[in-house]
């Protein structure tokens, strides 16, 4: 029986509700062995990021290397990625590997600490979304991305998930979390057409990692041959289950983490 391996690219969150800790979290909990390469160390909770400390990009390079040195990596998620030299060395990294890459475009944290330099935005866009199987963007990440304004409507979502795509990406996932209403809806925009997944808005302030969580169980979804628009079904619909759980846990007393293990440990 093979073994499923996804490898995240992202930062590490010390308070263990995002980055690279979700997304470890997030592969087990579906099934998926977790490989990783740390980009950056941040000294975070669930209030504040109160200090990033990038990893070198030789040390970057060498993890990458590691990994797929030995492992059978089926699909890679990147996340927090840091500065521009950062950004070239994962694009080097993953040049000629020949698997599906989940690309979340993490530039703020839920606390609201910038996790991306201004002068990377233009190398992350002209270097990494050509590489991304799917990207991942929430509607402030996306208008960011764009140089333009924060979508409001799914129509807005629809039209900026086709410029993205023009950029190089091969699908987009538009989040539609920061949108108001009682209703989420988030779209899944390829080239073969449009997918919506809604889900209603669940009233709790725990959403600390979502978006690292959704992308990466979409890459656990691939790294087990998943067909995308599987991978993206299965994902939300964990997530969800993550998010109305969240409640569950007593974690810090800011924005508290979505409970990955919802389904093996529902209350503590």
């Amino acid at each position: 029986m093979t073994t499923s391996i996804a490898l995240t690219i992202a930062g590490s969150d010390s308070g263990g509700g995002a980055g690279i800790q979700a997304d470890l979290k997030t592969f087990s909990a579906l099934g998926c062995y977790g490989a990783s390469a740390v980009t950056a160390l941040t000294a975070q909770n669930t209030r504040a990021v109160t200090m990033v400390e990038p990893v070198t990009p030789a040390m970057i390079a060498a993890q990458i290397d590691a990994v797929f040195g030995d492992l059978d990596v089926r699909a890679v998620k990147l996340g927090m990625l840091g500065g521009p030299r950062a950004i070239a060395t994962v694009a080097d990294g993953l040049q000629g590997r020949g698997v599906p890459v989940v690309l979340d475009p993490v530039m703020v944290a839920k606390s609201g600490d910038a996790l991306l330099p201004a002068d990377a935005v233009a190398t992350l866009r002209q270097l990494m979304l050509p590489l991304a199987t799917l990207l991942t963007p929430n509607l402030p990440e996306a208008a960011r991305l764009l140089d333009t304004t924060v979508a409001t409507t799914e129509e807005e979502m629809t039209f900026q998930a086709a410029a993205l795509l023009g950029l190089g990406a091969g699908a987009v996932l538009m989040k539609g979390g920061h949108a108001q209403g009682p209703i989420c809806t988030d779209l899944l925009v390829a080239p073969a057409g449009v997918m919506r997944l809604s889900a209603p808005r669940h009233p709790t302030r725990n959403t600390h990692g979502t978006g690292c969580t959704l992308s990466a169980a979409v890459a656990a979804g691939l790294a087990q041959g998943l067909a995308l628009q599987q991978a993206v079904t299965r994902a939300h619909a964990y997530l969800q289950g993550a998010i109305n759980a969240a409640d569950n846990l007593r974690v810090g007393s800011g924005h508290g983490p979505v409970h990955h293990f919802h389904a093996v440990w529902p209350h503590v």
